[in-house]
C-alpha cells in the first residue's frame, strides 16, 4: 500500500473488497492522522471519490499514510483557494477521516481513490508543518433523537431523490453506488450522501459536514436537496425549450424538402439554376438590348446553364447577368419640357440667385427649343451652403426626371468610376453603373458632388476617368469594367459641384459648363430664412407656427451678427438652436405662443460671433477686397515706417508666394515713380518698410490685392491718409497695369456687408459688375481703372 507505482498498475490491495474495510460498530479509529487539504467541497463520510494533489507537496504525506497499517487519513476543507499555502489557520476543524486506495503518480500529480469513513474534529496539531500531522477526535450523534422524525427525514429525503433521479441520469449512477454499499435505512449516510448530491457552495456543504446531531443535519440537507431539485428542473426545462426548437427547425426542413420533391414531380417548382435562368429571361424580354450586350448576355447564359450551382464560377456568372438585366437598357423617362413649371419649380425651391435661375432657364430653354436635353454637363461652383446640390435636385424636379447623388470628394480608386474587372473577388460596378441601375431610367440626372476634392492615389486617378463619362463625345459608349459592355451615357443630365475651380484638373474643367454661385446679401439670406429654414426647423421641432414666432429684425440682426457667412447653412444652425432652447421652456410650463425679438437673441445664442467691423484708416492703410472659399471678405493691408538707417521691405500676414510677388511688383512699382505720383522720390532710399495683412494667422494668396498694396505704400510715402470707405482689387504689373481678377459678384457682397460703397475695381472687370443683378449693384461708386494712374486719381481726399 506504501509503494507507489505508474497510473496504469493496480497495487496490491486492487481486488480486495472495500467494504471490508468500512468502519464497523466498535472498531477503534486511531487518535493521531496526518491531514490533507482538499479544495471546492468538503469530502463526506458516505463517499467514495478520486482525490488529486500535487506531489511536489504531498508526496511525503501521502507515502507516510501509506507506511501505516490502517492506511487512514483525514481530509479537511481549505478556507481559501490556494492549496499551496495550507496552513493550520486555512483547515477547517472538521473534515472526514478517509481510507486510501490506488495511490499513484501521473503528470507530477498524486492520485488515489478516497473512501469516506467518520467524521472528525481535530483537536490538537502535532506538526504544523506538511506533513500535516493531527490528534482528532470523532463526534457522535445523540443517542436519543426522535425515531418518528428521523424516520419521515429519510423518507423525505429518499422522495425527493427519486424527483432528482429522473431530471438527470448522473444522479441514479451515484445512487447505485450508494445502495451497493449502504442501506437506505442508514438516515446519516443517507443524509450524507443527499448532501455530497447537491452542488450547493462549499459553505452551504461544510456546514452540513459540521453539523453532528443528525435531526438538525437532515434538515439542512433536506433544503438543499430541493433547491436541487428546482434548479434541475429549470434546467430540464430549458433543455426541453431547446430541443422543441430544434426539433421544430429539422421537422420544416424536411417538409420544404418534401416539398421541393413534390412540386418537382408535378411540375410546378424548379431548380435554382432553372429559377435563375427563368428570371433572367423575364427581364430581358422588357430590355431594348444593343447587339454587343444581347450577345454577351446570351453566351454568360449559356455558361450559367452547365455549371454547377455550387461553384464559385457560377455565382460570377449569376451576379454578372444580375447586373447587366437590372440595367434599363433602351429606358428613358419623358423629360416636362415646360419653361414656365421649371420657372415655379426654381422660385419656389429657392429664393434669390435670379442670375443663377436665368442661366438654368436658358439651358433648358435650348433644350425646350432642339426637344431634348442631352450631353450636357454643369458645374455649380460656390462657397459652402449656398444650395448647389438643392439647384441640381430642382433641375431634375424641373425636367420631371429621376436624380441620383453621390460624392467624389476624397475619392481615389478609378474602380470607383469605372467598375472592378470580374477577376477579383467582390467585383462590382462602378459608381455610374450603379446610379443608372438605381434610378431605373438610362437619362437620369445625376449630380457629382465635391468635383474639385477629388483625389489621386496609386490605384489609379479618378479625375482622369471622369473624363471620359463627362466628355458628350466619348460617353455614348461608356465602357464599364465589370460590365465589359459599352453602355451609352450620352442621356444623362450630369451637374457637378465644387467651392472653387482652382483642384479641378483643367482638361476636366473644359468639359463642363460653369455656372457660378455667389454668396447671399442680406435680404436674400432673410428671404430664404422666412420661407424656407425658419418653416423647415419648426417641422422638425414638431412646434405649430403659431406655438413660435421670430421678428424680422431679429432674423436681420441674427443674420447680420451671427450667420455672416456666404451661405445659409449657419444661419440654419443658428435657428435649431433657438427652437431647441424655445421647446425646453414649452417643457418648463411657458404658455405659448412665445415671440422672439432683437432683446431675446443673446438670450438664446449668447453674444453675437460678429461685431460691426472697425474700418482701419490713417496713413499707409488701405482696403482692399478678397475671395475665399467661404465667399468674399475685406482685406486690409497697413504700411509702416520702422527705421530710415538703411533700405528695406519686410512682408508679413501668413502671404502665399503669389501674394507676396504681388507685394514686391507693388514696392518696386511705386518706389521707381515716386515723383511721378507727388511723393518724396529719396523716401524708399533710406526707409525700412513693413507691409503687413491682418489676420495674420489665416493664410492669403491670390494677384487680386496688388493695387491695395501699392495705395498703402504710396500712402506711406506721401504721409496722406486715402479715403475711409473706399476699397479696391485689381492685379499690378511693373509697368502700371490694372489687370481684372476674379470673384467680383462675392467681393461687392463683402463690400455691402461692411457698408463701402465706393469701390476702384479693373476696367476688364467692367462686363463682371455690369453683369450683376441690380439690387447688387444698387448704392454703388464704382471707379474702374486700366492703370495705376486711374487709380491714383481716386483716391486721395
Amino acid at each position: 500500500m506504501g509503494n507507489f507505482v505508474d497510473a496504469n498498475t493496480v497495487t496490491r490491495e486492487e481486488n480486495k473488497d472495500p467494504v471490508a474495510d468500512l468502519v464497523v460498530p466498535g472498531e477503534v479509529l486511531p487518535t493521531s492522522i496526518h491531514l490533507l487539504p482538499i479544495l471546492g467541497r468538503p469530502f463526506f463520510p458516505a463517499q467514495v471519490m478520486p482525490v488529486v494533489l500535487s506531489s511536489e507537496q504531498w508526496l511525503d504525506t501521502v507515502k507516510k499514510i501509506g507506511e501505516t497499517t490502517h492506511h487512514l487519513a483525514g481530509l479537511c476543507l481549505l478556507r481559501t483557494d490556494d492549496i499551496d499555502s495550507a496552513s493550520p489557520s486555512n483547515f477547517h476543524d472538521m473534515g472526514t477521516v478517509v481510507r486510501m486506495y490506488q495511490p499513484g503518480i501521473v503528470d507530477n500529480k498524486i492520485q488515489f481513490i478516497a473512501e469516506g469513513q467518520q467524521r472528525f474534529r481535530i483537536v490538537e496539531w502535532l506538526s504544523r508543518k506538511p506533513p500535516f500531522m493531527v490528534r482528532v477526535e470523532y463526534p457522535e450523534a445523540p443517542p436519543k433523537e426522535p425515531t418518528e422524525e428521523l424516520r419521515a427525514y429519510a423518507l423525505a429525503l429518499i422522495n425527493t431523490i427519486k424527483e432528482l433521479i429522473p431530471l438527470n441520469p448522473l444522479y441514479s449512477e451515484e445512487l447505485k453506488a450508494f445502495l451497493g454499499r449502504f442501506s437506505p435505512n442508514q438516515p446519516s449516510l443517507l443524509a450524507d450522501f443527499a448532501a455530497g448530491m447537491t452542488s450547493a457552495r462549499k459553505e452551504e456543504l461544510q456546514d452540513v459536514l459540521e453539523t453532528v446531531p443528525l435531526l438538525r443535519r437532515m434538515e439542512k440537507v433536506l433544503v438543499l436537496i430541493k433547491k436541487e431539485v428546482d434548479v434541475a428542473r429549470l434546467q430540464a426545462q430549458i433543455r426541453a425549450k431547446v430541443e422543441e426548437r430544434m426539433t421544430d427547425q429539422q421537422r420544416k426542413f424536411f417538409l420544404r424538402e418534401q416539398l421541393k420533391e413534390i412540386q418537382k414531380e408535378l411540375g410546378l417548382a424548379k431548380d435554382d439554376r432553372t429559377a435563375d435562368v427563368e428570371r433572367f429571361q423575364g427581364r430581358i424580354a422588357a430590355l431594348h438590348l444593343t447587339d454587343e450586350a444581347a450577345r454577351r448576355i446570351t453566351e454568360e447564359m449559356q455558361k450559367l446553364s452547365i455549371l454547377e450551382t455550387g461553384s464559385p464560377e457560377y455565382a460570377v456568372t449569376r451576379n454578372y447577368l444580375d447586373a447587366m438585366t437590372s440595367l434599363p437598357w433602351g429606358k428613358y423617362s419623358r423629360d416636362v419640357l415646360d419653361l414656365e413649371r421649371s420657372r415655379k419649380i426654381l422660385d419656389r425651391d429657392h429664393d434669390g440667385l435670379e442670375d443663377v435661375k436665368d442661366r438654368i432657364i436658358e439651358f433648358l430653354g435650348v433644350g425646350v427649343f432642339k426637344g431634348e436635353i442631352a450631353g450636357s454637363i454643369l458645374l455649380l461652383v460656390g462657397p459652402p451652403g449656398v444650395g448647389k446640390t438643392s439647384i441640381g435636385r430642382s433641375i431634375a424636379d424641373a425636367l420631371g426626371r429621376k436624380f441620383y447623388r453621390f460624392s467624389v470628394g476624397g475619392m481615389r480608386d478609378e474602380a470607383e468610376i469605372k467598375g472592378h474587372r470580374r477577376t477579383y473577388i467582390g467585383a462590382m460596378p462602378g459608381k455610374f453603373v450603379q446610379a443608372i441601375k438605381e434610378s431605373g431610367v438610362a437619362n437620369p440626372v445625376i449630380m457629382l458632388d465635391e468635383v474639385d476634392k477629388i483625389g489621386d492615389s496609386y490605384h489609379g486617378d479618378p479625375a482622369s476617368a471622369l473624363l471620359e463619362v463627362l466628355d458628350p463625345e466619348q460617353n455614348h459608349d461608356f465602357l464599364d469594367h465589370f460590365l465589359d459592355v459599352r453602355f451609352d451615357l450620352s442621356k444623362i443630365l450630369f451637374v457637378c459641384t465644387a467651392n472653387q475651380l482652382d483642384t479641378i484638373p483643367r482638361p476636366l474643367l473644359d468639359r463642363m459648363e460653369v455656372i457660378r454661385l455667389a454668396g447671399y446679401i442680406t435680404a436674400e439670406k432673410l428671404a430664404i430664412a422666412r420661407h424656407h429654414l425658419w418653416p423647415r426647423q419648426l417641422q422638425r421641432a414638431g412646434v405649430k407656427a403659431g406655438q413660435l414666432k421670430i421678428s424680422d429684425i431679429a432674423l436681420r440682426r441674427l443674420i447680420e451678427g451671427y450667420a455672416r457667412e456666404a451661405g445659409v447653412r449657419g444661419l440654419e444652425q443658428q435657428l435649431n438652436r433657438i427652437v431647441r432652447k424655445t421647446v425646453i421652456k414649452f417643457l418648463a410650463g411657458t404658455q405659448a405662443p412665445i415671440h422672439v425679438g432683437v432683446q431675446e437673441l443673446e438670450e438664446y445664442l449668447g453674444q453675437p460671433l460678429f461685431r460691426p467691423e472697425k474700418l482701419l484708416g490713417g496713413v499707409g492703410v488701405a482696403m482692399g477686397l478678397a475671395w475665399t472659399a467661404m465667399g468674399g471678405a475685406t482685406l486690409p493691408v497697413e504700411a509702416s515706417e520702422v527705421h530710415t538707417k538703411n533700405r528695406g521691405f519686410k512682408l508679413t500676414g501668413m502671404l502665399g508666394e503669389v501674394m507676396r510677388e504681388s507685394a514686391e511688383i507693388a514696392y518696386s512699382y511705386v518706389s521707381s515713380h515716386l515723383k511721378a505720383f507727388h511723393a518724396d522720390t529719396e523716401f524708399f532710399d533710406e526707409a525700412y518698410v513693413h507691409l503687413h495683412v491682418p489676420e495674420g494667422a489665416t493664410p492669403k494668396d491670390g494677384p487680386s490685392a496688388g493695387i491695395t498694396m501699392a495705395t498703402a505704400l504710396l500712402s506711406l510715402a506721401r504721409n496722406q491718409p486715402i479715403k475711409r470707405r473706399l476699397a479696391m482689387t485689381g492685379e499690378l504689373t511693373l509697368t502700371g497695369q490694372v489687370l481684372p481678377v476674379g470673384g467680383i459678384r462675392e467681393k461687392i457682397i463683402a463690400a455691402r456687408r461692411s457698408k463701402i460703397m465706393e469701390l476702384i475695381l479693373p476696367e476688364g472687370n467692367r462686363r463682371d459688375f455690369e453683369e450683376l443683378p441690380d439690387y447688387l449693384q444698387e448704392g454703388f461708386t464704382i471707379h474702374y481703372a486700366s492703370h495705376y494712374k486711374d487709380v491714383y486719381s481716386k483716391i486721395f481726399v
